[in-house]
Order: C-alpha cells, then structure tokens, then sequence
C-alpha cells in the first residue's frame, strides 16, 4: 500500500498557508502518522538561503523530513520565476514521479505536498498546474487529495466556491477547507461567524479546522502540542477544538 499523498492549495496568497501546512504536519504526526513534507517548487529565495517553506515547516512541526524540487530566486509563480531566471524547470510529470516514488516508500504514511499559491497557479513552463500533478498522481494510481487553505474573510466563499468548481470539474478529491488565520483576541468579527456556517453548503465540503492567528509565532514545543486541537484530519480522531 502506497503513502497518501496530502495537497495542500490556497485560494490567494499571504492567507497562512505554510503554518496551517505544519500543523496538518503536526497533527497527523501526533496521530501516528510517517509524514514526509514537500515543496515542489519554492520561489523567491536563492540557492542556499534560508527562510524557505521547509525551513519553517520544520521550526513549527519539528524535525520532519522535507524536500524541495526546484527553487527559483524571483518571488513570483513558478512559471514566471523560471522565464525571468532563463532556467529549465522540472515539470509537473517528473514532480508527480518524485512524489510517487515518496509515497511508495514502505516508511511513509503521509506526504504532504505544498503548492505555489493556488490551485491553477502554473507550475511549470509547459502549463502543468496542482491540479495537473494531482491528477497525474492519481492516474499513477496514487491516493491523493486536497486540503485547501483559506482567509475568513468577507469575499472567501466566492474564491472557496470557485475552487471547488475546478476540482470537482477535474474529478479531485478534495478532503476539506482549513481557515489559515482566526481571530484570538476579542469579539469574533459577524462575518467571519457567517462564513464558517456557510463555507460547507458552498463548497459540499467541511471546514476541517481554523488556525489561530500568531500561530507562526510559536515555539516548536507549542505549536505541536496545540496543532491537534486546531483541526481534524480524515482518518484521525477528532479534535477537541478549533482554535476559535
């Protein structure tokens, strides 16, 4: 039996997606779970710098596995990032093989494949997008699914709705919705209270958990502790809590 690969999507950028990635890291570890992390392609660093989405997976969920595939120093899409650099990047069917072979690894229950942004955000030069590796992973006969990454905010259920559209056109599972940020502090905004009753009627999926903002603040020890009472992963026990 082959690992599942987990992929992880947002529906815009700067909405949490890389903490609320740690702590589904984080959470499926504490279930038992062989986790093996993965940026397909990381853009906007140079070769050897710090500060990349593995490098705060590992800070936030511990000392996991992770691996990059290519990295592009320009802090745009990969497509983008690759034609500004002159460079030849991996596509979509040799990033598909490279998690195929991870998740055909007798020691890996879960891998956990980061995307650049959203779910049609390009990630080669030949068009390949998330989707596309999600359907090559399957079509390899690959378990593979999605958690999607959103804001709460006023606006969220149209940009849920839309992506829901696109995977269920494409025949993706996707296993539910995650808000990367929630309010700790005070009143919970009315809007914010709305969306989190009406994201599953728009969507046919379930909201899986919410992230409490300054999550990605937190030290190592905390944030693994706390990662399984913020959401519930397919399979797991459910949690306790939601962070809200």
């Amino acid at each position: 039996m082959t690992a599942r690969v987990l992929c992880i999507a947002g529906t815009n950028t700067d909405i949490g997606k890389t903490v609320a990635a740690a702590a589904i890291v984080a959470a499926a570890r504490a279930a038992g779970r062989r986790v093996v992390y993965v940026k397909p392609a990381q853009t906007g660093l140079q070769p050897g710098e710090h500060g990349s989405d593995a490098d705060e997976i590992r800070r936030l969920a511990g000392e996991v596995e992770t691996h990059e595939f290519v990295r592009l120093p320009d802090p745009l899409a990969p497509a983008a990032a690759a034609r500004v650099a002159g460079v030849g990047i991996p596509t979509v069917a040799g990033h598909a093989a490279s998690l195929a072979e991870l998740a055909r690894r007798d020691d890996v229950d879960l891998v956990v494949a980061e995307g650049a942004g959203g779910l049609l955000v390009q990630l080669d030069t030949e068009g390949g997008t998330q989707a596309d590796l999600a359907r090559a992973l399957l079509d390899d006969g690959i378990d593979c699914g999605f958690v999607v990454i959103a804001d709460p905010v006023l606006g969220t259920l149209n940009l849920c709705a839309l992506t829901q559209e696109a995977l269920d056109h494409r025949g993706l599972p996707c296993d539910g919705y995650v808000f990367g940020t929630w309010p700790t502090d005070g009143e919970v905004p009315l809007v914010l209270e709305q969306n989190v009753l009406d994201l599953p009627r728009v969507t046919g999926r379930s909201l899986l958990g919410r992230i409490p903002s300054g999550a990605g603040r937190l030290d190592t020890a905390t944030f693994t502790a706390s990662a399984p009472t913020w959401l519930t992963l397919p399979g797991t026990k459910a949690s306790s809590g939601t962070g809200a």
